[in-house]
């Protein structure tokens, strides 16, 4: 893109009248999430992290960091559920090469996400996502998000009215054609 071109000026059919802001929502019951309690908070430390897991073949979705006061961070990051038994001796055997206190994993979570090309255009997007989650207190646990896609990490057992909320707020209900519902991995 060059001179102030959008991506509605390179693909038409992503602009105008007839385009959705928002065009579905999915969600994804085969994560886990695994956090890395007192990793050391320095230049590294996350390359290391991440190349071990990848080196192991581990797919990796979301991630947060979160530091504290005390020189350390907490990693958490989200995997497919099926890779989760795979992590855990990775995990233990690279314990002194990254530092870390402890490991903690919880397979009872689930992402959903909105998708939209006017996100990025439209202001309150967001607002309205996690109203819709905190009407109906459902606790967000990870966030990630993209120019076109907001995800939600919740507890499994509220991913099912996290759907039906974020529906409902967006007015993408049954009835309405541009409503797309996939459960699949979301990768």
């Amino acid at each position: 893109m060059t001179n102030g071109e959008s991506m509605g000026d390179l693909f038409p059919d992503l602009n105008g009248p007839e385009s959705p802001i928002i065009s579905g929502v999915a969600h994804d019951r085969s994560e886990t999430q695994v956090s890395l309690r007192a990793v050391p908070d320095r230049p590294g430390v996350a390359a290391q992290l991440f190349t071990i897991l990848a080196e192991g073949g581990i797919n990796i979705d979301m991630i947060v960091q979160a530091g504290a006061a005390t020189g350390t961070v907490d990693i958490s990051f989200t995997l497919p559920s099926a890779q989760a038994d795979q992590v855990v001796p990775m995990l233990d055997d690279s314990r002194e090469q990254l530092g870390f206190h402890s490991v903690d994993i919880n397979p009872e979570v689930g992402k959903v996400t909105l998708v939209g090309v006017g996100m990025k255009t439209h202001s309150g997007i967001t607002a309205t996502f996690f109203r819709a989650l905190s009407d109906r207190h459902i606790n967000v646990l990870m966030i990630s998000t993209s120019e076109i896609r907001i995800s939600a990490l919740v507890p499994i057992q509220n991913l099912d009215e996290a759907v039906r909320a974020i529906h409902t707020a967006f007015h993408l209900d049954a009835d309405q054609v541009e409503a797309v519902v996939y459960g699949g991995t979301g990768r």
